[in-house]
């Protein structure tokens, strides 16, 4: 198999990848439940932790099957396929896996959640996964490469309902954003110039507005009438930002996206002025969720190895919990009482896990 050149230096500052192998081949489920218990701890903040496996990324919940999916690019030397992890949402307890022939990264449900959507970032393709039976049901690649001679990798996935499909951006330079059919997978528009390597996506689909995060420190607002960018905001203080992830405060019209690279900060927009109102510290920043019902902001601090609850209001932090060695994606559970968060572990030289990563689950204040 050839491997994909893409700088090792990118994907492991997105958290895309730590394997450069693509594998071809056919892909096998197993939807039986697991008859093993695996071992769980209690942290010391009281949060509810196990290990799962190495190279965990992002995670979905399911309602049509009740679990928890978490993504993993099976991060061993030798190994090329990865593995979709179905989770008891309270135990955490492994229900069933489905064993793909790609690596695994970011996932989104439909709204019934009986479809899974699964980006392959290093061989730049999406994949579509039945909750029901744990198959793989469709897939797509995307070819071409971008200015600096690099393939397009895919990061985050989300789901429109009103248009039955799926919004998938593209790291490269220049970046983009692609459109798929939500049952065939098949490209219906391809959003160009949304500048270097598009990362985080989120969808507001009351105001028809899907808001993207970029590499160039923008955030790029595009109408989902019909998919063209209306407006590119910049953070205006003239520094040097690579915005990552996001979350939407829409009582307050407040955007959020963090940065763990550059400014290590989190960026608030105004989302009725595109201007950005407020810089929250408190260290590096990767991942990010809004919970309206309890008014909270959870953020995930990879490189200091926890996670912090801020109230909705003032945005001060209530509680943080140590979740080491590198907490990494963040999930709000369908009722918001609980927060998941996969924990992944250093990198060996060959780019494999240096141990198993984790999941755990926070009962929310």
């Amino acid at each position: 198999m050839p491997f994909l050149q893409i700088p090792m230096s990118r994907l492991l500052s997105f958290g895309l990848a730590l394997s450069l192998a693509a594998a071809g081949g056919a892909q096998a489920a197993d939807a039986a439940p697991s008859r093993e218990v695996q071992p769980l701890t209690i942290t010391a903040d009281g949060a509810l932790r196990r290990p799962l496996a190495p190279g965990v990324y992002e995670m979905a919940y399911s309602a049509a099957a009740q679990a928890v999916y978490v993504a993993s690019a099976e991060a061993v030397s030798g190994v090329q396929g990865g593995v979709i992890y179905k989770l008891d949402p309270e135990t955490l307890q492994t229900l069933g896996k489905t064993y793909t022939d790609e690596k695994n990264y970011g996932l989104t449900v439909d709204p019934s959640g009986a479809m899974l959507y699964i980006t392959n970032s290093t061989s730049q393709g999406v994949s579509a996964m039945d909750t029901k039976t744990g198959r793989i049901v469709a897939r797509t690649a995307f070819k071409g490469v971008g200015r600096d001679g690099f393939p397009y990798g895919t990061r985050k996935v989300r789901y429109d309902e009103r248009q039955q499909a799926v919004y998938v951006s593209g790291v490269g330079n220049p970046g983009k954003i692609w459109l798929l059919d939500g049952k065939t997978l098949e490209t219906r528009a391809t959003i160009e110039n949304a500048g270097k390597w598009v990362t985080g996506l989120l969808l507001d689909p009351a105001a028809d507005r899907l808001y993207a995060a970029n590499g160039d420190g923008e955030i790029l607002v595009i109408d989902t009438r019909d998919n063209r960018i209306a407006e590119r905001w910049k953070t205006g203080d003239g520094k040097e930002w690579l915005l990552l992830n996001l979350a939407l405060d829409k009582k307050r019209h407040r955007l959020f996206a963090t940065d763990n690279f550059k400014q290590k900060a989190i960026a608030v927009f105004d989302t009725q002025t595109g201007r950005m109102v407020r810089r929250i510290e408190g260290g590096d920043a990767l991942d990010v969720v809004f919970d309206p019902a309890r008014d909270r902001l959870s953020v995930s601090h990879r490189r200091q190895g926890t996670v912090s609850v801020l109230d909705g209001a003032s945005l001060e932090t209530i509680k943080t919990y140590a979740l080491p060695q590198l907490p990494n994606s963040l999930l709000l559970g369908p009722e918001g009482e609980s927060l998941y968060v996969t924990i992944k572990t250093p990198g060996n030289k060959d780019h494999s896990a240096s141990g198993p990563g984790s999941v755990a689950r926070i009962h929310l204040p």
